[in-house]
């Protein structure tokens, strides 16, 4: 089950949360026509923001004021999105890594959304969108592997262990929760605070299932839109 608090629906009453729980994923290295795809969209993307600011597009803008709201200056912890848009505006690329990760920062940067991809294989029970206590455990993807604790208040993505698989909401993803080569079972969120969120993010989760389908091995998926009237995702059923 994925779900998110009513403290955090309280101060986010706007927020759309997309999720696609998939099951019997086979992926690996990126195939050529992903990769194409892939750059493609790069393109695309760099032609469509032009010169404008990133903080000028809505979704991004929004993340911020988001960012801010929860205690965390946007402009030093970017959001998923606009570091992943950052560095291709900076550097004129992004590389591809696998096929997990390439469809999710394909449509990413398509929608300007944060798109994330969670090995499901060390969640216990369920995932919730909460605010942290602080003393949840959480191991950073890009750290030495050792563990850290959240900051109280920050918006974390947290197991029923108190293993924390996002801080600072789509900040920084854990070690465990990366996609792997032997990845199997995923858990994929996309999610907007922006006034066209609902549209975007349900465009988002179509464009996911398709590509999951097509380069992911066609896993069973289960897939929901979420908003503070429908603020949980059972997932696909237990076998």
């Amino acid at each position: 089950m994925f779900a998110y608090s009513e403290p955090v629906l309280d101060r986010f009453p706007i927020i759309v949360g997309g999720v696609l729980h998939a099951r019997g994923v086979v992926h690996g290295s990126p195939q050529g026509e992903l990769r194409q795809l892939f750059r493609d969209e790069q393109q695309r993307t760099l032609e469509r923001i032009g010169d404008r600011p990133l903080a000028e597009l809505p979704s991004i803008a929004a993340w911020r004021r988001a960012f801010s709201a929860f205690g965390v200056e946007p402009t030093r912890y970017r959001s998923a999105a606009e570091a992943l848009l950052r560095r291709l505006t900076k550097q004129g690329g992004i590389p591809s890594l696998n096929a997990l990760v390439d469809l999710g920062n394909l449509v990413s940067i398509r929608y300007g959304l944060p798109v994330a991809v969670f090995d499901q294989r060390s969640v216990t029970g369920s995932t919730a969108v909460r605010f942290a206590e602080g003393d949840e455990s959480f191991t950073d993807l890009g750290g030495d592997g050792s563990a850290s604790r959240p900051e109280p208040g920050e918006v974390i993505f947290v197991d029923d262990a108190g293993r924390v698989s996002a801080r600072r909401w789509c900040w920084r993803q854990s070690a465990e929760s990366a996609a792997r080569a032997d990845t199997t079972e995923i858990l994929v969120t996309v999610e907007g605070h922006h006034d066209a969120a609902a549209e975007d993010v349900a465009r988002a989760v179509e464009d996911l299932r398709e590509l999951l389908d097509r380069y992911a091995g066609e896993p069973a998926v289960g897939a929901a839109v979420l908003t503070p009237e429908n603020p949980i995702f059972h997932g696909l059923a237990t076998s």
